[in-house]
C-alpha cells in the first residue's frame, strides 16, 4: 500500500503543473485587474500606476510572470496580497483552519445521518418511513445551499428569539461571539446554522445513493448464499450487503468533495464565516491575483489529497482490493 500511495502521489505533480498553467493564465486574462480602482481614482496619476505595475511586474509577459510565480510557488513562497500587502502563506493558514472546520464537520454530520437513513430505508422498503425520508431528501436536494443559508438565517434569527431575552435562537456571523474567542462550544454554537446550510443537501443525495446501492447488493448471488447457509439477517445485512454497497458511496464522496468545498464559498460568504472561501470571494472583487492563485491550489492539492485517500480506503473496506 506504501508503494501505491507514493507512485499515486507521484503521478500528481504533472497534473498540478497543467492545474497551474490553466488556472494562471485563466486568472490573468480576466478583464480588469487589481489596480482598476485606482485607474478610476481622479487623484491617482497615470505615472503612479505605471510604477506600480512595474513594482509588482504586470508590465512582464504573462509567460514570464507564470515562471516567476511557479518558481516561488515550489520554494513555498505564494507571494504578497495586491490589495493587503500581506504574505498570501500567511493569509491562507489563517483561514484554512476554519475552512477544514466547517467542511469538516459538514462532512461529519453527512455520513453520520445519510448513512443510518439510507441503511434503514433499504432495509424497510416502500415503508411509511422509507415514504417519508424519500420525500424529505427530494426536497433537501431541491433546495440551493444559498437558498437554504438565507433561509435559515431568516427563520433563527430574524423571525424565531429567544421570548425572554428577545435574543436571536442562533448567531449567523463569524465562528466567536466577541469576548469568547476560541471558546468550543461558542464555535459549535456558530457552526449550527453554516452545517446545517451546507450538509442537507449532501445528506439527501448519499442517503438515497446508499439505499439504490443497498437494495442492488441484497439481490446478488452471494448474499442469497449467505442467507442460504443460514447466516442471520443481521450478519447478511451488515457484513456482507454494507460493505459492499458502502464501495461506491466511497468513490462518489471523494468525486463530490470539490463540490463541498464550492459550497463552503457561498456558506462561508453569507454567514460571514472567516475561511478560505471567504477569502476567495473577497480576492475575486479585488482582482487580487496572488490570493486567488494561492487559494485556488490549496485547494487543489487538498482535493487529490482526499482522491488518494479515497482509493486507499478501498482496501480496508475490501480486502478484494489489491494495489500491485
Amino acid at each position: 500500500m506504501l508503494t501505491y500511495a507514493v507512485r499515486r502521489i507521484l503521478q500528481t505533480i504533472p497534473i498540478l503543473f497543467i492545474i497551474s498553467v490553466l488556472l494562471f493564465f485563466l486568472v490573468r486574462s480576466a478583464p480588469g485587474g487589481p489596480l482598476t480602482s485606482a485607474r478610476r481614482n481622479p487623484n491617482v496619476t497615470k505615472e503612479q500606476i505605471e510604477a506600480i505595475e512595474e513594482k509588482l511586474g504586470l508590465n512582464d509577459p504573462l509567460p514570464v510572470q507564470y515562471g516567476r510565480w511557479i518558481g516561488d510557488m515550489f520554494k513555498g513562497d505564494l507571494g504578497e496580497s495586491i490589495k493587503f500587502h500581506r504574505p498570501v502563506n500567511d493569509m491562507i493558514a489563517e483561514r484554512i483552519p476554519n475552512t477544514l472546520t466547517l467542511v469538516g464537520a459538514s462532512f461529519l454530520l453527512t455520513l453520520i445521518v445519510a448513512i443510518p437513513i439510507g441503511m434503514f430505508s433499504a432495509r424497510k422498503p416502500y415503508s411509511l418511513f422509507d415514504y417519508v425520508m424519500t420525500t424529505i431528501t427530494f426536497i433537501g436536494q431541491s433546495i440551493p445551499v444559498y437558498w437554504l443559508g438565507l433561509g435559515l438565517i431568516v427563520i433563527f434569527y430574524v423571525t424565531l428569539k429567544n421570548p425572554f431575552t428577545g435574543i436571536p435562537f442562533f448567531p449567523v456571523g463569524g465562528m466567536n461571539t466577541r469576548g469568547k474567542e476560541g471558546e468550543l462550544l461558542d464555535t459549535l454554537w456558530h457552526l449550527v446554522l453554516p452545517v446545517t446550510a451546507l450538509s442537507l443537501g449532501w445528506i439527501a443525495w448519499y442517503s438515497r445513493f446508499l439505499r439504490s446501492s443497498m437494495m442492488d447488493v441484497l439481490h446478488e448471488d452471494y448474499v442469497r448464499t449467505a442467507k442460504a447457509k443460514g447466516a442471520s439477517f443481521n450478519v447478511v445485512y451488515y457484513k456482507h450487503a454494507l460493505q459492499n454497497a458502502i464501495l461506491p458511496l466511497v468513490t462518489l464522496i471523494a468525486l463530490d468533495l470539490p463540490s463541498l468545498f464550492a459550497g463552503a464559498l457561498f456558506v462561508e460568504t453569507i454567514f460571514s464565516w472567516p475561511g478560505m472561501g471567504r477569502l476567495f470571494w473577497d480576492a475575486a472583487k479585488g482582482r487580487d491575483y496572488p490570493i486567488l492563485l494561492g487559494v485556488v491550489m490549496i485547494t487543489a492539492v487538498l482535493i487529490i489529497f482526499c482522491n488518494i485517500l479515497a482509493d486507499l480506503a478501498y482496501g480496508w473496506l475490501d480486502p478484494r482490493v489489491k494495489y500491485e
